[in-house]
């Protein structure tokens, strides 16, 4: 299947922008959307075309999809901890804005849709061990409910529009242009806490297993997934390496400033303790192998944040 156009929905975000940038190196034309509410401007690639826009707007949505080969479903409300109280919120975003752009999907040239999910579909694991995609999806927030809920819509729609459908979980992902929130990045966070002075501050023991996957390595997972030949699929998207954080703390703090202590505070609620990924299948599937580890990356998110004029 030749992909000619891409639309990246959230593409002004985090991983939507990398995703955006990789697909103009690949020599595809992309058209991002964005309403700019954690998104920036500047993070989207001049060669892209930008409009501002929700993903909840049907008619935008269909008139976006008319001149679109594959979609990137990047758009969302990510916050597994505040969902608990802005559920309402969070399905509205997460799961109608997922409807509204399959509804759109009807009639349209689009002939690939890839969804961003997460790994937050899954229950609990009781050791720092790779899970699979058979692993129980039994999700601890409404964030993961509404995400298991939209795998399930796309698969069962993009069936009925013919259209090839691939569902990526991502593990933790990390990187350059995350966007500060008290609720998502505890790499990020505990960078911009040690930068100002302040003890980086870990809820619960630390122990906290997770796997840490490079923002670049999951661009890359999306392109692959867009060049395979998958009907419909789920597949996780990580390194298979558990990092706790405590060990997350310790590392930035040895970086940053050795001399500010960790502070603990109490374990939050509807938080995984461990979720680790098997890529097994994403190694089959689409060819994917992360190319970027933790310690060999962190310097670079540490000088990025740096840069932004956080206090």
């Amino acid at each position: 299947m030749n992909i000619h156009r891409a639309l990246v929905t959230g593409g002004a975000g985090f991983i939507g922008s990398h995703i955006a940038q990789q697909l103009l190196e690949e020599g595809i034309s992309v058209t991002v959307v964005d309403n700019l509410s954690v998104g920036r401007r500047e993070h989207v690639p001049a060669q892209a075309r930008f409009v501002e826009g929700d993903v909840r707007d049907l008619a935008l949505m269909k008139q976006l999809l008319q001149e679109a080969d594959c979609v990137f479903h990047e758009a969302a409300h990510v916050s597994v901890r505040s969902s608990l109280e802005q559920y309402y919120q969070d399905a509205d975003i997460n799961l109608m804005g997922t409807l509204t752009l399959l509804r759109a999907c009807a009639g349209s040239r689009v002939r690939k849709f890839i969804f961003a999910s997460s790994m937050a579909v899954y229950a609990d694991s009781p050791a720092p061990v790779p899970i699979t995609e058979e692993y129980r999806t039994e999700p601890l927030a409404p964030y993961g409910i509404a995400k298991l809920a939209s795998e399930k819509y796309c698969l069962l729609l993009c069936k009925q529009y013919g259209i090839e459908c691939t569902v990526l979980r991502y593990f933790n992902t990390f990187g350059p242009r995350q966007t500060l929130t008290p609720y998502v990045g505890v790499i990020t966070i505990f960078i911009n806490q040690l930068l100002r002075g302040e003890s980086p501050v870990i809820f619960g023991d630390g122990t906290q297993a997770r796997d840490f996957v490079h923002v670049d390595d999951v661009a890359r997972a999306n392109i692959l997934a867009m060049k395979a030949r998958l009907t419909a699929e789920i597949i996780n998207i990580g390194t298979g390496t558990p990092t706790t954080v405590a060990e997350i703390a310790e590392l930035l703090r040895a970086k940053i400033n050795p001399g500010i202590p960790s502070r603990y505070g109490a374990e939050q609620k509807g938080e995984i303790k461990i979720s680790i990924a098997d890529i097994s299948r994403a190694r089959e599937k689409i060819g994917y192998q992360p190319q970027w580890s933790l310690p060999d990356t962190i310097d670079e998110v540490i000088d990025y944040i740096k840069t932004q004029h956080h206090p």
